[in-house]
């Protein structure tokens, strides 16, 4: 790998693209603020419904699969030799270089759609997150007089509108700053649900808990077990952004072992994190009152206003995560278009703009085609805010083919691991037991989903 210098002065990577200045913590900040979100505050409630055996083995075996996944994706950034080999820019172009056409184009349809679907995740987890900022002002205010409900609509269309400014960053690269500090705030907000969980269990917990989980109808556990299932997958969805983080990485030391430290330190760190704020939470609300998401149980005690910095962090943290999964969306619109109509201005023409000292280029197509994305994501979340039941099936979509299929396969072909060896039986069996997950997670979504449209009606929930 080498470096070259424009005359200018500036450097460029053996590519011929600006070098890379990505380092294992920045690594790490896009990891944690990819993966700590959407999924961590409802662990608890997934506990609930599988019980401390059930819950704890799903726990560990998704880890330890996902970091096991998302290491043998990491040696493919660069093909044939993980080393000195072509860069691949974009997950779709690491499959197209192993796998071929027909599996990147199948890869490209699941990949966009479980990225669009994580985007409508983040929105709906940041209206409710400020719904219950609103709730808890009013009740303290009303002194518990009124019933404080809202629509989620107006928080839904502010989270966009934010959305739709920060979307204008221009790249994956320029997102460092941005995921340093929703990491902060995912630290924040976790730190927080474990303190006031541990408050709870020192004081009195509300409930009990079991070794099988919550008590249903047959019928109904079943569901409950399946929907939990995927909201523990959706917590290790990083691995779909593994790549474009890669990419960001410098040249020396190799990229594969810098990113694979990086995954190592943030699926540890992620993985404390979501056992603490699982069971912790668990332990405190048990089988019968552990809520959706966890801040909510605490709503009713004296220290509300850490609950409401815990919800500020909360959608802090979501504004940052929405754009690490929203840019290669964008960057994929963006390339289309550009070998596509190479010499309109429209595509390429970039305006600079000033307010004060404040200077930016604008571009046509980057304005409108990311503002038409964050306005459809923001549709589609204020249509159906059904948390923990939307949160299973976007892990359901994304858990079995892009943390699991597409990374074994990849292996497969890289190390040419012949076919009915051993090791290859290996990782098939571990492919198929991952897909009865998904399966089952996706199942019990769509199963929540439904039951949720027969009490709430599209864009008009109120809680």
């Amino acid at each position: 790998m080498t470096t070259s210098i424009l005359s200018t002065g500036r450097m460029l990577d053996d590519d011929g693209r600006p070098q890379r200045t990505g380092t294992v913590w920045s690594a790490c900040a896009h990891i944690i603020t990819t993966a700590i979100g959407v999924g961590v505050l409802s662990l608890a409630w997934a506990m609930a419904q599988l019980g401390w055996v059930a819950g704890s083995l799903l726990f560990l075996f998704i880890s330890a699969t996902s970091l096991f996944t998302a290491t043998l994706l990491e040696d493919c950034y660069r093909s044939p030799d993980p080393v000195t080999g072509r860069r691949n820019y974009t997950y779709m172009e690491v499959v197209k270089s192993y796998l071929g056409g027909t599996m990147y184009k199948f890869c490209g349809f699941i990949l966009y759609t479980d990225l669009v679907a994580v985007s409508v995740g983040y929105s709906i987890t940041a209206a409710k997150s400020m719904l219950a900022i609103q709730k808890s002002i009013c009740r303290q205010r009303s002194g518990g007089a009124s019933s404080c409900r809202f629509s989620n609509i107006p928080h839904g269309l502010g989270f966009g509108i934010v959305q739709v400014v920060l979307s204008q960053i221009p790249n994956f690269h320029k997102l460092a700053w941005l995921s340093k500090l929703a990491a902060l705030m995912s630290f924040g907000y976790a730190s927080i649900a474990i303190g006031l969980s541990i408050e709870k269990i020192i004081s009195g917990p509300e409930g009990k808990t079991s070794l099988s989980g919550l008590h249903q109808a047959p019928s109904e556990k079943v569901w409950s077990i399946f929907t939990a299932a995927g909201d523990i997958a959706l917590s290790y969805v990083f691995t779909v952004t593994v790549i474009e983080i890669q990419d960001t990485l410098k040249s020396s030391p190799p990229e594969n072992k810098v990113m694979k430290k990086a995954t190592k330190i943030g699926v540890m760190v992620m993985t404390i994190l979501f056992i603490l704020c699982g069971t912790l939470g668990y332990a405190a609300f048990g089988d019968e009152k552990v809520p959706e998401n966890l801040m909510a149980g605490f709503l009713s005690q004296k220290a509300f206003w850490i609950v409401d910095l815990a919800n500020v962090f909360v959608v802090v943290h979501l504004v940052g995560a929405f754009q690490v999964f929203s840019q290669p969306v964008y960057r994929l619109i963006e390339v289309w278009a550009a070998r596509r109509w190479p010499k309109s201005g429209f595509v390429t023409k970039e305006t600079a703009v000033s307010f004060g000292r404040v200077k930016f280029d604008v571009n046509m197509l980057r304005l409108s085609c990311r503002t038409g994305f964050v306005l459809l994501t923001t549709v589609i979340a204020t249509a159906l805010p059904f948390f923990s039941d939307m949160l299973a099936l976007l892990g359901a979509i994304g858990f079995w083919p892009l943390t699991i299929y597409f990374p074994l396969q990849l292996h497969i072909a890289q190390k040419k691991i012949q076919r009915a060896s051993l090791r290859w039986f290996g990782l098939q069996l571990l492919s198929v037991v991952c897909f009865l997950i998904s399966v089952a997670a996706a199942c019990g979504a769509v199963h929540g989903v439904h039951k949720g449209l027969k009490v709430n009606r599209p864009f008009q929930f109120k809680e």
